[in-house]
């Protein structure tokens, strides 16, 4: 009997028709026989699947290579299992834990009985996962019952693997064999060992099985793979200059900010210079916004408990929030979200379809509980300012609402030279966290897509990502050293509307819902800066610059013509600092190059009869003798115009 067809849903949102039962691999191969030789595995419905697996029902997939995270997902978990597999071969009396994938690689968790393994004995062990790798095995999937999978375990006496089988359901277990290697897993793996090219075994550490102080502590050995050597090298070289641009390192050099303990784990105070940078951020945001319509606001930073609830942020957020306070007979909280009270402002007046859109902006510090152990600078921490901005319009503006918030953050990104990828983040079918009915579900995520697509935006759709009222767009950048960063968000919102009651008169003198979008360029100030400081390695561009120039007199007596040039560039709305202290210039200059000052401005005698002066740029030394005038035009143009670095 004929099989029935199935639809397939591309991650361009093309559809194409396949009989039930086609594989990932057939897929791939339908759609590009280039893109089937570097295929990894499949995404199905949210899920990852092996390419070798028949889909049966209509799905929207994605054909995983190494470029895609579900890609590298694939391959550093099939790379675990090579990891396991040497080990066993090296070490046969060695017992397995678990061993993900993580962001960066995997980890193993071992039992290695009365052995002691050292960092000195991860360079054989490296050699032995290549010479694995290079068998071109298959990962072999094997569906087994609960009894068997105990029966298999037991026999090989290990009681970890017990001890997981004993908490899943029969008839969901399954093992995966590669080689000599049968390992208790859900998958998915990669085609055949031989993709994986490089390996580098980065740490060891101690890992008590299932966290619990009271087992037996295993030895975690991490690693990651790459399907070339060279991308393995680059990841080395990327590692350390990471360590370099580090904005825990920076911050406390240039003065950014600083965490101290009689304050609280997680909440930043920012020092003058990253006052300054923050506040330049801020204006530069604020000024795009005031052109754009936007009206700022300021709300509390505390709300009653019953805000929160209406909103559902309460039993959502619930485990990341601090404990209610109690004021009198009332329950405040620290504010989670400053959604909830811009919603609150729109509803404080009657509002009429010619009074949308009302797109309300505010710089807005939010609380949430993060486990100390997550905590780390600027980039995670308990307090934090939002770039928040709620739009309120008509069903009839959304679309073009939608473009101009798309265009804003787009403008943001590339001021900072930062390559942007757009993910679509819709809604899981089969999750039922998500508020609101399906019917305005369906709606906003197609017209986000409209405008995604009439904008000719290069983008991917990510089933599950969405946040619980409504789908977004979400903003990936990739800093100067590749790393990539989600950071802007564009939401439509027809939940709030609901759960606030929100309404205004249309044309017809009826009530009607407005529909909310939330927009964030930044995400948050903090996170924003931390990665600033990383992708500049502390060099920002000019205009951003807390110091923008540092006049160097080389004696005394040019002291009061450096005091002259300062006031002029002060009046222009330069920063600036006289270093007017008796040293060496070459003191001077060093300290200037330490601070990371883009600009230094050399005045001696020879300066100062022939009315000019000496330039420095930051890394790139002596750039000439300036009249002070051209000087100032040049430095003026370079902020006003916001020109990044030249390296």
């Amino acid at each position: 009997m004929a099989s029935h067809q199935i639809e397939i849903t591309l991650p361009d949102g093309t559809t194409r028709n396949y009989d039930s039962g086609t594989t990932g691999k057939e897929i791939a191969e339908s759609i590009s026989s280039g893109l089937a030789r570097v295929a990894l595995s499949i995404t199905v419905n949210g899920e990852i699947i092996d390419l070798d697996r028949p889909i049966t029902e209509n799905a929207t997939i994605a054909i995983n290579t190494w470029d895609s995270e579900d890609g590298q997902y694939t391959f550093w978990h099939s790379s675990a299992h090579l990891l396991a597999e040497a080990i066993q071969e090296m070490y046969p009396d060695a017992k397995f834990g678990i061993g993900p994938p993580i962001e960066n690689g995997f980890y193993y968790d071992i039992d290695f009985g009365d052995k002691q393994i050292s960092q000195d004995d991860l360079a054989a062990i490296e050699k032995k996962v290549i010479e694995v790798a290079r068998r071109k095995a298959t990962f072999d999937r094997k569906e087994v019952s609960k009894e068997e999978a105990l029966t298999f375990y037991k026999e090989k006496g290990n009681e970890y693997k017990v001890d997981l089988i004993e908490g899943l359901e029969d008839g969901e277990i399954t093992f995966y064999t590669q080689g000599n290697f049968t390992d208790l897993c859900r998958g998915p793996h990669i085609p055949n060992s031989g993709v994986v090219k490089a390996v580098k075994l980065t740490n060891l550490a101690g890992a008590y099985w299932r966290g619990d102080v009271n087992s037996k502590q295993l030895t975690r050995i991490y690693g990651i793979t790459f399907p070339k050597q060279k991308m393995l090298e680059e990841y080395l070289h990327n590692v350390e200059e990471a360590k370099r641009r580090d904005h825990r390192k920076l911050g406390k050099e240039l003065g950014i900010y600083m965490i101290d303990t009689m304050v609280g784990s997680g909440l930043p105070m920012w020092l003058p210079n990253g006052t300054v940078l923050r506040r330049t951020l801020e204006a530069f945001l604020r000024d795009e916004q005031v052109k754009r319509g936007y009206k700022e606001v300021i709300t509390p930073h505390i709300g009653s408990l019953e805000l929160y609830k209406t909103s559902g942020h309460y039993p959502y957020y619930q485990d990341s929030q601090y404990d209610p306070i109690q004021v009198d007979d009332e329950e405040y909280m620290l504010k989670p979200m400053n959604c909830p009270h811009h919603h609150r402002i729109y509803s404080s007046d009657m509002r009429s379809y010619r009074d949308l859109p009302l797109r309300l902006a505010e710089f807005g510090s939010v609380y949430r509980y993060e486990q100390s152990g997550e905590l780390s600078g600027l980039s995670r921490v308990r307090g934090f300012t939002q770039d928040d901005a709620h739009i309120y319009c008509t069903h009839d503006q959304l679309k073009q609402e939608i473009r101009n918030t798309i265009e804003l953050t787009q403008l943001v990104f590339s001021t900072f030279g930062m390559p942007v990828d757009i993910r679509l983040s819709f809604r899981d079918e089969n999750d039922e966290k998500y508020g609101g009915s399906t019917e305005y579900w369906d709606r906003a995520q197609q017209e986000i897509k409209d405008v995604a697509d009439e904008m000719e935006l290069d983008y991917f759709i990510a089933p599950g990502e969405a946040s619980f009222y409504g789908p977004k767009i979400d903003f990936i950048i990739r800093d100067a050293i590749g790393r990539k960063w989600q950071l802007g968000t564009v939401q439509v919102d027809y939940v709030m509307p609901e759960r606030f009651d929100l309404t205004y008169i249309g044309s017809d003198n009826n009530k009607h819902r407005p529909v909310i979008i939330h927009r964030a360029p930044f995400g948050s100030m903090e996170r924003f800066t931390s990665i600033l400081i990383e992708h500049f390695a502390g060099k920002f561009p000019l205009w951003l610059s807390p110091e923008q120039i540092r006049i160097l007199p080389i004696s005394d007596t040019q002291n009061e013509q450096a005091n002259e040039y300062a006031e002029i560039l002060r009046s222009k709305g330069v920063r600036l600092t006289v270093d007017d202290r008796s040293e060496q210039i070459g003191a001077k200059i060093r300290d200037a190059e330490t601070a990371k000052i883009p600009y230094m401005v050399i005045i001696g005698a020879k300066e100062m009869e022939a009315g000019t002066v000496s330039v420095r740029k930051h890394r790139k030394g002596d750039i000439g003798t300036f009249n002070f005038s051209d000087f100032l035009s040049r430095i003026t143009t370079e902020i006003s115009d916001k020109a990044l670095p030249e390296d």
